[in-house]
């Protein structure tokens, strides 16, 4: 079993709070690690549509039967069932008595938000980072099929073909079970709402756009990004907000949680064909972003993340406030450095002169070029 490194804090918040909510995409390893946590405790799926009926029908005789704990997963399928659980958790004061998961972020926030404010901790888990695998001696060295394969953690432990597998994922939680959530009857539309987001990777987000290559409404569209977002398959990182000057561009910027996903609704099967791809650097710079935001998340930081860009071009990938001072990144694919790569953050440092400054590469060669500004290889995103 690879270790996840999430597991420290996760045991942390467990001491700090009664209930533990972990989020995260399906199959991200959740239901693992809740069971990692509470050995020995009661695991209760509300997948199950028996127990999804029990749990409904009598909340209060079905939780007499878990006074100890339990990890309830996949709890916001039975929302009734919040407020009888702040019943218990209010009577018990005992810290780590539940865990509850679940694949909807907005669903489940909005239950806690309601009925478990200040009695639950909460966490995102998302699949394998590359310092997950690289610990567990697991990764490839090759970046193009780091991309490529993804992090979902059954495709890593069972040796799975990742295009197939990934190919099911979308059917199966992608086309289907997402779109149940809000009842998309316009199948055709949503389907190619998605690939068009995929399209759309690393790029600045044009609502209208898609509301015209998709042919509904852009109130549609927001409700179906809002919907891909809390079913973490896409996220949008925001423009920085300490603005050095009124130019600044204010849409975020669409990217996916995994480029194994991503790729596959691109129709990348191959390293030639990802290497070829007209979309590569924007690909590549997705899964840097998503690596270090899941460094993030390992260590209970969900903020802080942002890019730069002005009406002009002058642009920054990646704005982290994980430190006082931000740290500007620069994403670039090509694997031999060239000086014009460091445009973006020369022009960063001259309006932002505190804080440090990266450059990332595809390459492999590092370089110190003055006290706050380095080359890095992409290997170094596990130290972000």
């Amino acid at each position: 079993m690879i270790s996840r490194m999430i597991l420290p804090h996760a045991k942390l918040s467990l001491k700090q709070f009664r209930a533990l909510c972990i989020t995260g995409p399906r199959q991200s390893g959740k239901t693992t690690l809740s069971k990692q946590l509470f050995k020995g405790k009661p695991y209760v799926n509300f997948e199950n549509p028996s127990v999804q009926y029990e749990a409904e029908v009598d909340p209060v005789l079905f939780l007499t039967k878990y006074k100890g704990g339990a990890v309830f997963d996949e709890v916001q399928r039975v929302p009734n069932i919040f407020r009888y659980l702040q019943e218990i958790l209010d009577r018990n004061k005992k810290r780590g008595q539940f865990i509850l998961t679940g694949s909807n972020n907005f669903l489940l926030q909005e239950q806690i938000s309601q009925s478990l404010a200040g009695r639950a901790g909460y966490l995102t888990l998302l699949p394998f980072s590359l310092a997950e695998l690289l610990q567990a001696r697991t990764a490839v060295k090759d970046v193009n099929q780091l991309i490529l394969t993804g992090g979902y953690p059954e495709i890593w432990a069972q040796h799975l073909n990742p295009g197939i597998w990934l190919n099911s994922y979308i059917q199966t939680y992608v086309q289907r079970d997402v779109r149940l959530l809000r009842n998309i009857t316009n199948l055709g539309a949503f389907n190619r709402f998605i690939y068009l987001c995929a399209n759309y990777a690393g790029q600045i987000l044009n609502r209208d756009e898609l509301s015209k290559q998709t042919g509904v409404d852009t109130k549609t569209i927001l409700a179906w990004l809002g919907l891909l977002e809390n079913s973490y398959i896409i996220y949008l990182l925001q423009p920085w907000h300490n603005n050095m000057n009124k130019r600044i561009v204010k849409s975020p910027k669409l990217y996916f949680y995994d480029t194994g996903l991503l790729c596959n609704l691109l129709g990348i099967k191959s390293n030639v064909a990802l290497n070829r791809h007209s979309a590569y650097g924007s690909i590549f710079e997705n899964w840097v972003i998503t690596e270090i935001k899941k460094n993030n998340l390992n260590i209970g930081l969900n903020d802080g993340m942002y890019y730069f860009r002005d009406n002009v071009g002058n642009e920054v990938d990646l704005i982290t406030e994980r430190d006082e001072n931000p740290l500007a990144i620069e994403i670039k694919s090509a694997s031999k450095f060239d000086n014009g790569m460091l445009r973006g953050l020369h022009f960063w440092r001259k309006n932002q002169p505190k804080g440090n400054s990266i450059l990332l590469y595809g390459g492999s060669t590092a370089q110190t070029l003055s006290d706050t500004l380095s080359i890095a290889p992409w290997t170094e995103v596990t130290n972000i």
